[in-house]
């Protein structure tokens, strides 16, 4: 008989786990919130005052989202888009967007 390791469940079910990310469903949240108008398709913006997102991490993508969305770090445009996003939500975009290579 041979044994099969477990794993901690409760180490998968962390914010930040990619275990249960859906970066397809961030894709759909990018494009849906209108993230293209400014940070361009694929993560490259082509407005110079507009960050690119492209080769960002999904730590970093995830602790600015939470920031704007608590209004930690300030930009009214931002503050606003990220009002209404779900921790899934979060997670999923930033997912999504470390994608992008």
């Amino acid at each position: 008989m041979r044994l099969v390791p477990i794993f901690c469940l409760a180490a998968a079910l962390t914010f930040g786990s990619a275990a249960w990310a859906d970066a397809d469903a961030g894709r759909s949240t990018y494009a849906a919130r209108g993230c293209i108008g400014c940070h361009g398709a694929g993560g490259v913006s082509v407005v110079s005052t507009y960050p690119s997102l492209k080769g960002r991490s999904a730590e970093f993508i995830r602790q600015n989202l939470t920031e704007f969305r608590s209004g930690a770090r300030k930009s009214a445009v931002m503050n606003a888009m990220a009002a209404g996003l779900k921790d899934a939500d979060i997670q999923n975009l930033a997912d999504y967007i470390a994608s992008l290579k």
